[in-house]
C-alpha cells in the first residue's frame, strides 16, 4: 500500500493534479484572496 505522501505526489503529477495546481496558483495571485488569508492569519494569531 502506497503511503499518503506517495499518493499525493502521484496525483500532483497527473493531468488533474497539474490542472488543480494551476487553479490554486491563480487563486493565490488574486489580491482579494491574499487579503482573506492575511485576515485569517491575523485572527489565528490573536487567540
Amino acid at each position: 500500500m502506497a503511503s499518503i505522501w506517495q499518493r499525493v505526489s502521484d496525483f500532483l503529477r497527473s493531468p488533474q493534479g497539474r490542472k488543480l495546481t494551476e487553479q490554486v496558483k491563480r487563486a493565490a495571485r488574486d489580491p482579494k484572496n491574499q487579503q482573506r488569508v492575511k485576515d485569517a492569519v491575523r485572527r489565528l494569531r490573536k487567540r
